[in-house]
């Protein structure tokens, strides 16, 4: 037989099939699309005329590019490749053992014992917040460190307050801007810089903070709270999606469970 097929041959095909398709739809919610769809395109031409065709002038040449581009593909896409490794990290056994035994520990420590003490002055605060319409970010932090935006603002390390998050939220205070982080019953910084979204299915009426809020979602398993300048209305992001006009119920069972449905 000219072809023989074996089934690893079909298992290579299937998990290839899957890695790219997981891919493409990592790269479909950023600008980087048109990127992927032009290295796909040079690395399948380069498949064809170095392993099929054979040539030799032209297949050295890209057989150069390729290995320059190895290096290119990791400084363009590295936004996109650590989300990748972050999502596989977040979905297999391991990391699940791992997010069980780190839970228990912060349960040890004490960070949960009373986890409503901590959701109702975040909640109220918010819902203060919404009817003044000033406008808010609050990120609380699950598994995934935070330390490189935490360092990026002021370092308070404060009890979780509601007149404390809505002092620091006030118009003229000098923290407003950025965003607020929160980890288990302690505000750890004020005025953080988040990466910021620039997913092309975020709503147009969407300001700079829920594109911040998107872009923290994106990159780590942490909830983040905004509250609208504009129209006071309370948005949840997880895992880079929104949940938009969110009731003071909704808010407070996304924060004691650490995520939104």
């Amino acid at each position: 037989m000219p072809f023989e097929i074996y089934i690893k041959d079909v298992v290579d095909i299937l998990l290839t099939t899957i890695i790219l398709f997981y891919i493409y739809k990592v790269m479909s919610q950023t600008r980087s699309l048109r990127v992927f769809t032009g290295v796909f395109v040079f690395v399948t031409a380069w498949i064809v005329v170095s392993k099929v065709l054979e040539m030799k002038l032209l297949g050295g040449i890209m057989d150069q590019l390729m290995n320059v581009g190895a290096i290119a593909i990791i400084v363009l896409f590295q936004k996109e490749i650590r989300s990748f490794l972050y999502n596989i990290g977040m979905h297999n056994a391991l990391g699940r053992l791992v997010r069980y035994f780190r839970n228990e520990k912060q349960a040890e420590d004490g960070h949960y014992r009373n986890p409503r003490a901590v959701v109702s002055p975040i909640v109220m605060a918010c819902l203060n917040m919404s009817k003044q319409k000033v406008g808010a970010l609050i990120v609380l932090r699950n598994d995934t460190p935070l330390g490189e935006y935490v360092s990026s603002g002021e370092h308070l390390d404060a009890k979780v307050s509601q007149r404390l998050i809505e002092n620091i939220f006030f118009k003229n205070s000098p923290l407003h801007d950025g965003a607020l982080i929160i980890k288990g019953d302690r505000i750890v910084a004020a005025s953080c810089i988040l990466p910021t979204s620039h997913d092309i299915d975020i709503p147009k009426e969407f300001g700079l903070r829920h594109r911040a809020a998107r872009g923290i979602s994106a990159e780590s398993d942490a909830l983040a709270i905004v509250v609208s300048e504009e129209t006071g209305s309370i948005t949840l992001a997880y895992k880079n999606r929104f949940r938009v006009n969110v009731t003071s119920e909704q808010l407070e069972e996304a924060m004691m469970k650490g995520t939104i449905e």
